[in-house]
């Protein structure tokens, strides 16, 4: 077991991210994460670092930092903890400085700043979007960017959320029911609007364990009924040249980036707003 520290001056989810994202390739391995925000003081610093010394001597490891501080002094400071400090700041800021032969403003915050109002108010109407689209509430697909289409339980409500919140996109989606997955035609609505559509699909076993939780020991839950809804479904996939992925196999991030990927889909905001 190692302890993973995220410390920022502002919301730690750049530090996170980085951290999550090399940590992922360690999977035999056990981490304890801290996260720690706002540490934008001489006074906050000081106390995260005795903390940290403190876990080095209890453990007898040295802890993990993960860091984006931008403050010279602060950083200076964390860098002399007994601990591994991974700071990207620290890493790249000399050489854009170099390259573009400008200081940096060493401003906290700067990554999550709106800069943009209009950005930001479509990052907004993407979302409100979103929540009036889902499971078929709203089907006004003239104004969308992508319909995610699939049976129940194949996460088609959280990857419309995280395309709307992270880019931007009006996303809607569509459930397959029963009575659709007996035939081989799509739904007229969804016909007209097929360059639209992406299929969403799972396995067998998740699918049957995600939705014993919601309706345990039901005709729904079964692992025949999962079988034939996800065969139905993959087979209208195929036929109507839909292109789908299967859920249970990737992360909510890489199923966003294979959507915009494959429908050339475009961020609506700068990332990070």
């Amino acid at each position: 077991m190692r302890t993973i520290f995220y410390i920022s001056d502002r919301t730690a989810i750049t530090a996170e991210a980085l951290g999550h994202c090399l940590l992922v390739q360690f999977a035999d391995l056990n981490f304890k994460e801290i996260t720690m925000p706002y540490v934008d003081s001489r006074e906050k610093i000081e106390a995260v670092v005795e903390r940290i010394n403190q876990v080095a001597r209890r453990e007898a490891k040295k802890p993990i930092i993960f860091t984006t501080l931008v403050s010279p002094m602060i950083r200076q400071i964390i860098n002399n903890c007994n601990a591994l400090v991974l700071d990207p700041f620290d890493h790249f800021l000399g050489q854009l400085e170099a390259e573009l032969h400008t200081k940096p403003l060493h401003e906290k915050g700067r990554s999550r700043r709106i800069s943009d109002l209009d950005k930001y108010d479509n990052r907004i109407g993407a979302i409100n979007f979103t929540l009036a689209h889902d499971d078929g509430a709203a089907t006004n697909y003239d104004q969308c960017d992508i319909i995610l289409t699939g049976i129940s339980r194949c996460g088609k409500t959280p990857t419309c959320l995280y395309l709307a919140l992270q880019f931007g996109i009006r996303a809607a989606n569509f459930p397959l029911t029963e009575d659709m997955l007996n035939g081989e035609t799509l739904p007229c609505l969804l016909r007209a609007h097929i360059d639209k559509l992406f299929g969403l699909t799972s396995d067998i076993l998740r699918l049957h364990s995600v939705r014993s939780l919601r309706r345990p020991g039901s005709d729904y839950a079964s692992r025949d009924q999962c079988r034939f809804e996800l065969r139905a479904a993959e087979g209208l996939f195929r036929l109507h040249n839909i292109p789908y992925v299967n859920t249970s196999t990737h992360s909510i991030e890489e199923i966003a980036s294979r959507i915009v990927h494959d429908r050339k889909l475009k961020r609506k905001y700068a990332h990070g707003g």
